[in-house]
């Protein structure tokens, strides 16, 4: 997600990072082939801009049933962990989950009637009725817990290195542990995630870019760029109080009727609907 002892990171999505801030417990780590060619760019365009909560610290953002869901991410540093439901229009929300002050909430999506929701550094996963937001479970992840999303079958969840892992939603057992690489070699600090038509898509820590990953050899075979998203949507804006640097990029979502995506980042007034080109 991550927090300011980050900040240190280079902004080049395309540096070799063969480290990770989150120990992964299991190697069984599939590493794919490296190549030589580039990742292609995807070209977009803005369609549309709408409000977001500055006091949002985004850490996981998806769509379902004409509704736009956040968490948050905070706890002891004067944010707060929380899920909301909300209209794209109205940043109030139609349903509100607070969440613990002594937990980091991090990625979260449904699957079923089952809302799921990542911890940072706590090893908890909480399950919650996707209706009503009562919480009916939890699991323990080994892990730091990042991004998450479904590709309808399984949980998918980013940990802050270069692996994706696939997560049963019955018993959090892992199926499989996908290696991302670019022609670099490992991507580290993937984040936020989407899953939309056979791909994921993922925010990188501390970039202003989104990779588009092939899950089932780990190569990154896109890159969309958004150093320019506020000139093309004519919404600049500023950040304060942001000394290190960590209101950055960071939240997808997709919206399957209109094929168009919703961006954000932490802290950010606006929400951006974009049209991959």
């Amino acid at each position: 997600m991550k927090k300011i002892f980050y900040v240190l990171l280079s902004s080049a999505v395309f540096a070799a990072c063969n480290s990770n801030n989150s120990t992964d417990q299991n190697t069984t780590t599939q590493i794919t082939d490296q190549s030589s060619t580039d990742p292609a760019n995807i070209n977009y365009s803005v369609v549309n801009v709408y409000p977001h909560d500055t006091a949002a610290y985004t850490e996981g953002l998806f769509w379902d049933n004409g509704f736009l869901y956040e968490s948050t991410g905070g706890n002891d540093d004067g944010r707060k962990s929380f899920v909301i439901k909300r209209s794209l229009k109205d940043i109030k929300p139609v349903q509100q989950l607070d969440i613990p002050s002594n937990f980091f909430g991090e990625g979260i999506t449904i699957l079923g009637d089952k809302l799921f929701e990542l911890t940072w550094q706590e090893h908890k996963v909480f399950v919650y009725d996707a209706k009503t937001f009562q919480k009916t479970g939890e699991f323990s992840w080994p892990q730091e817990g990042w991004g998450m999303t479904t590709d309808g079958k399984s949980l998918i969840i980013s940990t802050g290195s270069s692996n994706i892992y696939y997560v049963n939603p019955k018993d959090f057992s892992v199926e499989k542990i996908v290696g991302v690489s670019n022609n670099y070699g490992p991507l580290g600090k993937l984040n936020e995630l989407e899953y939309v038509d056979g791909f994921i898509y993922a925010n990188v820590w501390q970039t202003t870019s989104i990779v588009k990953i092939d899950p089932n050899s780990g190569k990154v075979v896109a890159v969309l760029d958004l150093s320019d998203i506020k000139q093309k949507s004519g919404k600049d804006f500023a950040l304060v109080n942001d000394p290190t640097g960590d209101k950055v990029l960071n939240g997808i979502a997709y919206n399957p009727t209109t094929k168009t995506f919703y961006v954000t980042g932490k802290d950010w007034p606006y929400i951006y609907e974009l049209k991959l080109q």
